[in-house]
């Protein structure tokens, strides 16, 4: 089976608590004083107490059209790059010349070279390691990412894989948009990176690489008639955020039985799951995931504790809450845990894991 051996995440070194960051995203869009208590509304619903920001605050003003915002992406997402990979390897004891395919995904800036492709030298990678990047699978691309991982040592069971998410969240807020779902995106997202490290079956039993869960199986849906529910439309002053205010619905109504059919299919059901570590979407995803799944209330208390303590990270976010879950009291070894994202599509990521 493939094992993920070392998790890492790092967060930018900005960080300001959400009054701040309310005041900002009012002032950038330019808000009517009668509408900034909706905008207080919406960030104080989001359970976020703060978060950390790539830039100062008082410097995203200054962000004038996509090009500035993405030479600003490409520049700090790089060095959060190496720091999320570099602390992956000095956990799993692995040299970069080890890693034989790198997956790396980003939903929030464009880069081509891609990031990897970047930091492939001063990292020291190979110069003929296998690189996947990744672009439009938004906040499920961290669970879809340790997915494909997988597959692919299925297949080469003596290599090792890295999976690295970049995601640079507040870059994308739209000045002068008073749109709901501009606020929401404003109240909701932060920025972070994450690194994962997995090695196939023929490696799994190395000393320096026997602490983190096996991945057993994974699964993919694809929900039909939802395309525009979640994701982004392109302008000239970058993305454009589309989150439908249906989507909870949605989650509670059909997330469950693709949950329980997978789980069924392993012989599993939900409440034999001892811990699951589920990207934290906002309080009313959570929401909708726990009644969807007839969950208890600490089931998706990491993911809880995630958002208020960083925000919604994207892709990253379930990287540093399977980190979170394996440094501070890791499930009983041998036993089932579960791995989701969801993200456009609109869709649905599923990875069984064995701790």
């Amino acid at each position: 089976m493939t094992r993920i051996v070392a998790v890492h995440g790092v967060l930018p070194p900005h960080r300001y608590p959400q009054a701040e960051i309310t005041r900002m995203v009012a002032a950038a869009c330019r808000l009517p004083r009668g509408d900034q208590a909706v905008l207080e509304h919406v960030h104080a619903s989001a359970e976020v107490t703060g978060r950390h920001l790539v830039l100062p605050l008082e410097d995203y003003a200054r962000l004038d059209g996509f090009g500035a915002r993405n030479d600003a992406f490409i520049r700090a997402a790089s060095e959060l790059g190496r720091d999320a990979v570099q602390g992956a390897l000095d956990r799993a004891e692995l040299k970069a010349s080890e890693i034989d395919l790198v997956v790396s995904t980003s939903v929030t800036g464009i880069a081509a070279p891609s990031l990897e492709a970047r930091l492939a030298e001063s990292l020291g990678l190979r110069p003929d390691v296998k690189r996947v990047p990744v672009f439009g699978l938004g906040c499920v691309a961290g669970a879809a990412g340790l997915a494909r991982l997988h597959d692919y040592l299925v297949g080469h069971p003596d290599e090792v894989a890295l999976l690295l998410s970049v995601e640079l969240c507040s870059l994308t807020l739209q000045r002068a948009d008073a749109s709901m779902q501009n606020l929401v995106a404003g109240a909701l997202f932060g920025d972070g990176a994450g690194a994962a490290l997995a090695v196939g079956s023929a490696r799994a039993g190395a000393p320096t690489t026997a602490e983190g869960p096996e991945i057993l199986a994974t699964r993919s849906h694809l929900f039909p008639g939802t395309r525009d529910l979640l994701g982004w439309t392109i302008g000239d002053t970058g993305f454009h955020i589309m989150l439908g205010s249906d989507l909870p619905d949605l989650v509670s109504g059909q997330l469950g039985p693709v949950v329980r059919d997978f789980l069924a299919d392993h012989d599993l059901k939900s409440g034999e799951i001892t811990a699951w570590v589920c990207h934290p979407g906002g309080p009313r995803v959570l929401d909708a995931v726990r009644d969807a799944l007839d969950l208890p209330a600490r089931a998706l208390e990491p993911s809880r504790r995630s958002l208020a303590e960083v925000g919604n990270l994207s892709s990253a976010s379930v990287l540093h809450i399977l980190r979170d879950v394996l440094a501070a009291d890791p499930p009983p070894p041998g036993t089932p845990g579960l791995l989701l994202a969801m993200g456009p599509g609109f869709c649905v990521e599923l990875v069984l894991l064995r701790w």
